[in-house]
């Protein structure tokens, strides 16, 4: 297990360093001059002695592999720099906002979970019936349909025209029902189609057939041994689609007008604020890292010959 997690931490630092290079790289030949960004949204006019003054201030007129260098230097210490746009430093400005898109995602988690893990289980108990098609066609459904149009959909119908719930914002419990659903629905039928197909392959290996062959219960064969198995690939999709959900779910915010850090981004990216997006991209790659190696070790808890080529 030692040399299992030490491989695995090696890896993920390897690709934060990649992901650090590659945004860094990315935004430098990002067309903009955030410089100039800056003095127009302070009201000042830019010329070229302000502007060169501004970029030296800034250390955007040195090299690029110093720029990095001297970036990378100040992160590993735990500072992202400060906002183009406030001044506020970038680990403060993602503490503020980070606490809404948790609620956000913990909810959307929650409500796929709640309607896909039943839903998967009866359609792969019900195979070819009915129910089966039912339960497929509404994951396909939920699947196909963009965010955005679901969620202008239902703050039509339940903002609009019932006026049962509120259009946006974060102003208590009933705020959040709207934009958890939008999210919720299309990972909902994901994982009812994953846990579906992982149940019904499951269910043909010879282990189950001998559990029914020495007259074991159906329910108990389903529920103790099946699960464990199928759950696998779930565990993973959800771990990862969690991730996601917790850099922002951009879209969705803004539509929403919820207070996270995919609005946040937003703003930023139009703004041309080059540390508060550099921020964003290591915090998500950080919060991928960790549910990477989180759900590579739930994996190995449910099925330990998983990874036994590498203890």
């Amino acid at each position: 297990m030692k040399l299992f997690l030490f491989k695995r931490i090696t890896h993920l630092f390897l690709v934060l360093i990649g992901v650090s290079i590659l945004i860094f790289l990315l935004l430098s030949f990002t067309p903009g001059d955030p410089a100039r960004m800056i003095l127009l949204s302070s009201g000042i006019i830019p010329t070229a002695a302000n502007l060169q003054q501004l970029k030296t201030d800034l250390g955007l007129n040195l090299p690029l592999y110093q720029q990095y260098f001297f970036w990378l230097g100040r992160v590993l210490h735990g500072d992202l720099g400060c906002s183009y746009q406030n001044g506020l430093s970038v680990v403060q400005e993602i503490i503020n906002r980070f606490p809404a898109t948790l609620e956000l995602a913990l909810a959307s988690i929650s409500f796929a979970l709640l309607l896909a893990f039943p839903l998967g289980i009866i359609s792969a108990l019900k195979q070819n019936s009915i129910i089966d098609h039912l339960i497929r066609l509404w994951a396909l459904l939920g699947t196909s349909l963009p965010n955005f149009w679901l969620g202008l959909l239902l703050i039509y119908l339940f903002a609009l025209r019932l006026s049962l719930l509120p259009i946006t914002g974060q102003d208590g419990l009933t705020s959040i029902i709207l934009p958890a659903v939008t999210l919720g629905t299309g990972l909902a039928g994901v994982y009812s189609r994953i846990l579906r197909a992982s149940i019904l392959e499951v269910l043909r290996e010879d282990y189950i057939l001998a559990a029914r062959a020495r007259g074991i219960k159906e329910r108990q064969i389903i529920f103790k041994h099946a699960l464990r198995n199928a759950i696998i690939p779930f565990t993973t999709l959800t771990g990862m689609s969690f991730g996601y959900l917790l850099g922002g779910s951009v879209i969705v915010e803004k539509i929403f007008s919820w207070p996270g850090i995919g609005m946040m981004i937003v703003d930023a990216i139009f703004a041309r604020d080059y540390p508060l997006i550099q921020g964003y991209v290591i915090f998500l790659a950080v919060i991928f890292v960790i549910l990477n190696l989180l759900v590579d070790c739930s994996c190995k808890f449910f099925n330990p010959q998983i990874y036994v080529e590498e203890e």
